[in-house]
């Protein structure tokens, strides 16, 4: 996936407006109200939408058409959930999907957006679908099963598409 093909322009401004309000921030910090802890999910599926041009996907499966969304704050792994009915078939979509890891900064001023393709992440889910299956044919079965892909794999395999430092978009450096 190469920065050409991404909505890079878009995806900030969205950043900056719902997901690092600087002034809503000061206003929080002026009245000792503490910045909440995690952005949901749904704003960094959001935010990889706007980013991608892709639109999401409803039902179980990938987050967006061809594209899995994992967010987690620095130095976090990503976790990855799959339930009793849907789960093969979604492990299976993993590893045929392009993945995107949202690494933010507990105040959200610092994010890192990284991407894997799924081809390149096959063996390790390979690895967890014995795994899988075991927990569905077993007495355990309404349980999720749930795998975590550590950040320094993210880190070593992953291609950075986007970043922001101090708020500020500093690559693309382009833009």
């Amino acid at each position: 996936m190469s920065t050409e093909e991404l909505f890079i322009r878009e995806a900030y401004q969205y950043y900056r407006q719902d997901i690092y309000n600087e002034a809503r921030f000061q206003l929080m910090r002026q009245y000792n109200i503490p910045i909440p802890g995690s952005v949901s999910h749904r704003l960094w599926q959001l935010f990889g939408a706007i980013l991608t041009g892709k639109m999401g996907r409803s039902g179980p499966g990938l987050d967006l058409q061809d594209y899995e969304v994992k967010s987690s704050t620095e130095g976090g792994s990503f976790e990855y959930q799959y339930h009793l009915n849907t789960g093969e078939a979604k492990l299976l979509e993993d590893m045929k999907a392009s993945h995107i890891f949202i690494s933010y900064s507990s105040d959200y001023q610092n994010v890192t957006v990284r991407t894997i393709s799924g081809s390149s992440l096959e063996a390790l889910f390979q690895s967890w679908l014995p795994g899988l299956r075991a927990r569905y044919e077993s007495q355990e079965s309404n349980r999720r099963y749930r795998r975590n892909i550590p950040f320094g794999t993210v880190r070593q395999q992953g291609s950075i598409i986007m970043q922001i430092q101090g708020g500020k978009l500093i690559y693309p450096p382009s833009f």
